[in-house]
């Protein structure tokens, strides 16, 4: 029997305002429906509902952020229980501080994604499916964000990458892009494999009773989940950020990614399904931690690898979204490996997270802004863009900055926390994290030079973008500079007060690893600044490398590798296999069957006609032959009839005088 009841649980003083967190999830939702009903028959052909309904949301994410920022309780949460048996499954929410953190990135992030593609995707053809699906995806993020148990996360998880799909091959006539979606779809399919099992395991630990996210985290905690589950559940579970985080060995869709139009690179690729594999290990960290030693050792050696591999290839590209492609691959690494190193480790990767959101955003729709100029993603094509484009220049350059670590923009602090965080028992790690920050500053100072300084070498006349395009650029450009300084030790780091786990973590400003920090990041910039001061027709870079160059443009071999050891064999050996066996086989048998049916009808047929149809024939002439002898008896001649009654009165007379 299926019984309901609304539960409210609250832990602190939960304010009515954030019982009510779900309709930030909603709106998207209903704007959705309304894009995808009469969006063609509204005035700007339905933008108008996805940009509303993100603007409301994002005023009730800050309204929510505020909540914690007047320290205004630890969490709420409303439930819906829907009780199934002995199984508790849980719809509704859960509200904490990371959850109103991670709110505003994905409501500001997608308002102004929404905003941008008023000028970025003017004319496209399917502009109201873009708003529809767009808005969709950002639903399906916020479901994520709220979800109190782990299938609602997982609907969530599930309908942004069906979204992603969707949004990559936006542009499907051209077959890169259909090929890039399939990539991406495929990919991270293989990582959501591992992640369900991992979610049925937890599931099966708890005796089947409850899919909730703190019921699960409390029994692991108490022990009452041991180690050694936790441990292949945490793993499993990893598989799935592996997917949606890109990281080593399934990082290879987010490159090809970029086939997709600009706004969702930024969107995907900022501070929404790329962020969502970080904000599960976030989410479920205290099944991390309660697993074995070796899973978090696991899951720094990973991001350690992702982290300096997507950075040496970022040093090669020439598309300016590729390049930002990998520079996101080797960010979220920083994360990854920063949650392998504890509690600390944690939070920091989750202020990188929110700090991150903010200025990748910026850098992605500023690449939008110039490839909408000049048509075209080659950065050769590109050059002295700032005397044209000095809006897009400023904001761009403002992007940069931070995500090179200079002082005092929000990837400063950022970078700063995860490098202390670090130091302290995971040496190894320190010493990659550094290294990857001199390649960070390198390739961030290549791209903004060959696309902004020099002499242009594109077609047309380049200008600045509409204001449509400009305005979200000024609004990531001020929280670029602003953001950073909620977790600034010298401000009090408010942010890790909102995100702790068991209690809030003493935030250290260690000036010498500050100092390496800006160190790394000048090293950075002024090794590209004496490489790329002179515009030359051959990258300098090309002949530093030697070898390595032509190892980095065919991406370490990895997408061949996967060509020849994976797909070919699947479409050209299995697939054939498979054909044979369909066609031989299976279609023997149907053929087969088909045979034996037809034989059996053609003898159905046969005692049809001859058996059935003879018998009733056969009655039929019977019938008409008595029929046939009525007719003299039945004639209608009274004087007969008078007859055949004064017969059958003798007759009966001389019956009955005998007896």
């Amino acid at each position: 029997m299926v019984g309901a009841e609304t539960v409210t649980v609250a832990v602190g003083a939960a304010s009515g305002l954030l019982r009510y967190t779900w309709i930030i999830a909603l709106l998207p939702v209903i704007s959705a429906v309304l894009t995808l009903f009469f969006g063609k028959r509204t005035p700007g052909r339905g933008a108008v509902y996805g940009i509303a309904a993100l603007a409301a949301s994002w005023v009730l994410s800050i309204l929510v952020l505020w909540h914690f920022v007047q320290g205004g309780g630890t969490q709420a949460s409303q439930v819906d229980w829907f009780n199934v048996g002995p199984f508790h499954l849980q719809l509704g929410q859960y509200i904490d501080g990371l959850t109103a953190a991670m709110l505003v990135v994905v409501t500001s992030v997608s308002l102004c994604v929404h905003v941008y593609s008023l000028g970025y995707m003017h004319g496209d053809k399917r502009f109201t499916w873009f708003y529809f699906v767009l808005s969709m995806f950002t639903a399906a993020m916020l479901d994520v964000v709220i979800a109190p148990n782990l299938f609602q996360l997982l609907i969530g998880w599930e309908v942004m990458g069906v979204c992603s799909y969707l949004l990559i091959g936006h542009w499907w006539e051209e077959k890169e892009n259909s090929n890039a979606s399939i990539k991406a779809f495929i990919t991270t399919r293989i990582g959501d494999v591992p992640f369900m099992f991992g979610i049925f395991a937890l599931i099966a630990a708890t005796g089947f009773k409850t899919s909730n996210i703190a019921d699960i985290s409390g029994m692991v905690q108490t022990h009452q989940i041991s180690g050694g589950v936790a441990a292949v559940a945490a793993i499993l579970l990893f598989g799935g950020t592996i997917g949606k985080s890109a990281q080593f060995p399934l990082h290879v869709w987010l490159p090809d990614a970029m086939a997709g139009p600009t706004p969702v690179s930024a969107l995907i690729h900022a501070a929404t399904m790329v962020a969502a594999g970080v904000y599960l290990v976030g989410r479920m960290y205290t099944v991390f931690i309660g697993a074995d030693a070796w899973v978090l050792q696991t899951i720094s050696v990973i991001g350690a690898i992702t982290m300096l591999g997507a950075a040496l290839l970022a040093l090669v590209q020439n598309d300016i979204k590729r390049v930002l492609a990998y520079s996101t691959l080797s960010q979220l690494a920083y994360m990854v490996a920063l949650m392998g190193v504890g509690p600390a480790g944690r939070n920091a990767a989750f202020f990188h997270l929110f700090t991150h959101a903010f200025f990748k955003a910026l850098l992605f729709l500023g690449a939008g802004s110039v490839i909408h100029a000049v048509h075209s993603n080659d950065m050769s094509e590109m050059g002295g863009l700032r005397k044209f484009m000095p809006v897009t220049f400023i904001t761009f350059v403002i992007g940069s900055l931070a995500l090179a670590g200079v002082v005092p923009f929000a990837g400063f602090w950022s970078k700063d926390e995860l490098l202390v965080s670090a130091y302290d028992g995971h040496q190894w790690l320190f010493v990659i994290m550094v290294i990857t920050a001199v390649l960070t500053a390198f390739y961030t100072m290549r791209m903004v030079w060959l696309t902004f300084f020099g002499t242009y070498d594109g077609h047309g006349h380049p200008s600045e973008s509409p204001k449509s395009m400009t305005g979200p650029l000024v609004f990531l450009a001020a929280a670029t500079v602003g953001v950073g300084f909620l977790g600034a030790p010298q401000l009090h780091a408010v942010f890790f007060k909102w995100v702790y786990l068991y209690r809030p973590e003493a935030v250290h400003f260690v000036p010498w690893i500050a100092g390496l920090g800006t160190v790394a990041a000048a090293a950075g910039i002024g090794v590209a600044y004496l490489m790329y001061k002179d515009k030359r027709e051959k990258d300098p870079l090309e002949s530093a490398l030697g070898p390595l160059w032509g190892v980095f443009q065919h991406r370490y071999y990895i997408d061949a590798f996967y060509m020849r050891a994976i797909i070919y064999p699947i479409r050209d050996t299995c697939s054939a296999g498979v054909y044979w066996f369909n066609q031989t086989i299976l279609d023997g048998v149907v053929n087969g069957m088909a045979a034996v049916a037809r034989g059996l009808s053609a003898v159905v047929y046969w005692f049809d006609r001859n058996v059935i149809d003879g018998a009733v024939n056969a009655l039929g002439m019977g019938a008409e032959e008595s029929g046939g002898l009525l007719k003299y008896l039945q004639s209608g001649n009274v004087q007969w009839y008078a007859v055949v009654l004064f017969v059958g009165v003798i007759a009966l007379t001389i019956i009955f005088v005998r007896a």
